[in-house]
C-alpha cells in the first residue's frame, strides 16, 4: 500500500477543490446555474431512468408560467419569485389564436413577444419546457385553436384534415424559425418540447401526432420531445420519438404502472402536478388544501421523479380569452386563473409556496435565492360614472352592420378581414309584426337577451377548451330562430366585439349625463384618479350585473354577479398616474359607481376532492 502524505496547507486546498466540485455536480444534477456552462452537444436526454443533460444527472423541477396571462412589467418579478422556489424550469403554452388572430396576420410583439420572455428565462437563470401546441387546452377559448378555423363547416379540428394541418403549417413557418436558435444546443433555454396537449384523451386521428411531430422536426426543433396525457389518455397519447408523461393531481400507482409498462427504462415526469384548479361561473371557488398538495409532491421526488407544477402562478385570463366546459352542462370560466397555485394571481406569496420553498431548498447544495418583495396594492377612491351611453346609441361606432336573410354564426360574419367574428357579443335584429311564442331550440349560443323589434343580443361566452366537441364550437345564432313555428328572416347583424379600435371610437360618441334609470344593455364611463405612481388594485362591482370592464381601453376581463368571482384584477402597469378612463359595459343594471380595493374576492371556496 502507497501512502502519500500531504502538508496541511496543501489539504485545505484539496478540501475546498472538493467541495467545488461536489457543489458543482450537485448543482448539474437539478440544474443550478452552474449548469449554464456545461458543453451545449447533447441535450436533455433519456437513455436511462434517469434524465441527463449534457450528459450529467438532471431532475427538472418546472413550474408553468403563461406570458399571455401576466403583464409584462411583471414577467421578471414572476420568474424570480419561481427561482426562489427553487424552480429550475419554466414551462409555458403558445396560444394560437392569440399569435394568429387573423389568416396572415402574425402577433410576437408587445405582451406576445415570445423570444423576450424566453431570453428573460434565461436571464434569470431557468431552463423552458415548450408546449407550442397547436392545441393546448389551458383553460382557453377553443383550447388556443383560432375560431377563424370554424369559418370551414367541414373542419375537423386536431386531425389531418388538409384545412387544419395547412393552418398548422402556416403558423408554424412563423412560429418555430423564432424558436429554433433558443434551443439548449444552440446556446439557449429551450431544453424539451412538447407535441401538442393530452391528445390521448381525443384521439381521433392516428397519423395526427406523427404530423405535429414532423412539423416541429422539419423546421428545425432537435431537443427532446415528449407528450402529455391524463390517466384516461395516457395509453393513446403517445408517438414514437416522444417521451411520454403524465398529468395528475392525486399518485395512483397503476397510473405509475401503466406508464412503466408503456416506456419501461425511461425517466418519469409528472409534466402536469395540479397545484389547484380552475373555476366557472356560477361554480365556488375550488382550493386545493397546501399541506396535501406537498404531501404528493414531496412523494413524487422521493420516488426520483421529475414535476412541473400546473400552475406555479396562474395569472388573469384578461379579456375574453377564457374557455368553456361542456360536461356535465355547458359552463365558461372566470376572468381570474388564479388557480390557487403557489402564487396568487396577483403575485403574492401564498403557504404552498413557503411550504415548497422548504421542500426544494433540501434539493439544492446552495442556499436559494432570497425571495423578492411583493408589490403593494392599494384601495383608491371609487369612480362615479357619470356618463351613460345606451347599446343603440353606440352602434353607429361599430362596423357597418351585416344584412342577411337568415341567422350568420359569429364565425361566418363577413368582419375581420374575412375571419369571422373572435370574441364578444353580436347583435341580430329583425323585425316581427305580432308577438307569440319565440322557439329557439339549441340555436342561440350562448346567452340572448331579446326585445321587440326583435333584438337578440348574443354573447360568446367561451368557447369549449376540452373534449370532442371542438368542431361545434360556433357562436351566436347557429340556426334558424322560429315564431309562431315560423323562422324568422331578414336580418341586421352587428358585430359588438368591443375590440380596441371600437373602444377608442366610442369616446366620440354622443354620451348622456346619467340618468336617474339608465337603459341596458349601455355603457357608462367614469374617472379614477391615482395619485403617485400606480399600484395593483382590484375592481369590485357591487349592484352591477353581467358585464366587461375596460381600463384605459384595456379589456380587463368579464364580471358577473353569480361568482364567485367577485373583485377583478388590475395591474398597476394598465394605470396612469393622474386621471384613468373606467368604461363599462353592462347587459342588465348598474349601480352608480365602481370601488377599487387592495385585496382579491375569488368567492366562498370548496376544497377540491
Amino acid at each position: 500500500m502507497v501512502v502519500f502524505r500531504i502538508r496541511a496547507s496543501h489539504r485545505r486546498r484539496y478540501a475546498v477543490l472538493f467541495l467545488f466540485i461536489a457543489g458543482f455536480i450537485l448543482c448539474r444534477y437539478i440544474g443550478l446555474p452552474s449548469g449554464r456552462n456545461l458543453s451545449r452537444k447533447e441535450g436533455l436526454s433519456v437513455n436511462s431512468s434517469q434524465f441527463t443533460l449534457s450528459g450529467e444527472p438532471f431532475r427538472i423541477i418546472g413550474g408553468s408560467l403563461h406570458y399571455f396571462r401576466v403583464p409584462k412589467a411583471y414577467w421578471k418579478d414572476r420568474m424570480l419569485k419561481m427561482k426562489a422556489c427553487g424552480i429550475n424550469t419554466l414551462t409555458t403554452y403558445v396560444p394560437w389564436s392569440l399569435h394568429q388572430p387573423e389568416r396572415g396576420v402574425f402577433h410576437f410583439h408587445k405582451q406576445l413577444d415570445l423570444e423576450a420572455y424566453l431570453n428573460l428565462a434565461a436571464d434569470v437563470g431557468l431552463w423552458v419546457i415548450l408546449r407550442p401546441g397547436p392545441y393546448v387546452c389551458s383553460e382557453l377559448d377553443l383550447g388556443g385553436l383560432p375560431s377563424w378555423l370554424l369559418r370551414d363547416e367541414n373542419m375537423k379540428l386536431r386531425t389531418t384534415y388538409p384545412g387544419f394541418t395547412d393552418a398548422v403549417n402556416t403558423f408554424y413557418d412563423k412560429l418555430v424559425p423564432k424558436m429554433v436558435p433558443l434551443q439548449f444546443k444552440k446556446g439557449g433555454p429551450i431544453i424539451a418540447v412538447q407535441l401538442e396537449n393530452e391528445y390521448g384523451s381525443y384521439a381521433v386521428d392516428n397519423n395526427y401526432m406523427d404530423f405535429v411531430k414532423q412539423a416541429l422536426l422539419s423546421r428545425g426543433i432537435s431537443e427532446l420531445l415528449l407528450t402529455s396525457d391524463n390517466h384516461e389518455g395516457l395509453k393513446d397519447g403517445g408517438v414514437n420519438g416522444a417521451l411520454r408523461t403524465i398529468n395528475l393531481q392525486k399518485l395512483k400507482n397503476e397510473d405509475m404502472m401503466l406508464l412503466h409498462f408503456l416506456q419501461p427504462k425511461k425517466p418519469v415526469m409528472v409534466m402536469e402536478y395540479w397545484t389547484g384548479w380552475y373555476d366557472g361561473w356560477g361554480d365556488l371557488h375550488h382550493v386545493f388544501p397546501p399541506e396535501d398538495m406537498v404531501a404528493v409532491v414531496r412523494e413524487i421526488l422521493r420516488q426520483g421523479m421529475s414535476i412541473n407544477l400546473y400552475m406555479f402562478h396562474g395569472g388573469t385570463n384578461f379579456g375574453f380569452t377564457s374557455g368553456a366546459v361542456e360536461s356535465p352542462s355547458y359552463k365558461p370560466i372566470i376572468t381570474s386563473y388564479d388557480y390557487d397555485a403557489p402564487l396568487t394571481e396577483d403575485g403574492d406569496y401564498t403557504p404552498k409556496y413557503h411550504l415548497l420553498r422548504d421542500l426544494f431548498s433540501r434539493y439544492h447544495s446552495e442556499k436559494l435565492p432570497e425571495m423578492p418583495v411583493i408589490r403593494w396594492k392599494e384601495g383608491y377612491e371609487a369612480a362615479i360614472m357619470y356618463q351613460h351611453l345606451s347599446l343603440w346609441d353606440s352602434l353607429p361606432f361599430l362596423e357597418k352592420p351585416f344584412k342577411s336573410q337568415t341567422p350568420v354564426n359569429m364565425e361566418n360574419l363577413p368582419v375581420n378581414n374575412g375571419n369571422g367574428q373572435l370574441y364578444g357579443y353580436t347583435l341580430y335584429e329583425t323585425m316581427i309584426s305580432s308577438g307569440g311564442s319565440l322557439k329557439s331550440g339549441n340555436s342561440i349560443r350562448d346567452r340572448a337577451i331579446g326585445e321587440r323589434t326583435l333584438s337578440l343580443l348574443v354573447e360568446n361566452c367561451g368557447r369549449v377548451h376540452y373534449g370532442k366537441t371542438l368542431d361545434l364550437q360556433r357562436k351566436g345564432l347557429i340556426r334558424d330562430i322560429f315564431l309562431n313555428n315560423k323562422p324568422l328572416r331578414d336580418f341586421t347583424i352587428y358585430s359588438l366585439d368591443l375590440n380596441p379600435a371600437f373602444i377608442d371610437r366610442l369616446y366620440r360618441a354622443p354620451w348622456k349625463a346619467l340618468p336617474l334609470a339608465p337603459s341596458f344593455p349601455g355603457f357608462s364611463l367614469g374617472r379614477l384618479f391615482v395619485d403617485g405612481y400606480p399600484s395593483d388594485t382590484y375592481v369590485k362591482l357591487p349592484g352591477w350585473s353581467k358585464g366587461v370592464v375596460f381600463i384605459n381601453g384595456q379589456n380587463l376581463g368579464r364580471y358577473w354577479h353569480i361568482g364567485p368571482q367577485q373583485a377583478l384584477y388590475l395591474p398597476g402597469p394598465f394605470l396612469n398616474g393622474g386621471i384613468n378612463e373606467v368604461l363599462v359595459f353592462e347587459e342588465h343594471e348598474a349601480d352608480l359607481k365602481v370601488l377599487f380595493e387592495d385585496s382579491p374576492d375569488l368567492g366562498m371556496t370548496v376544497d377540491i376532492q
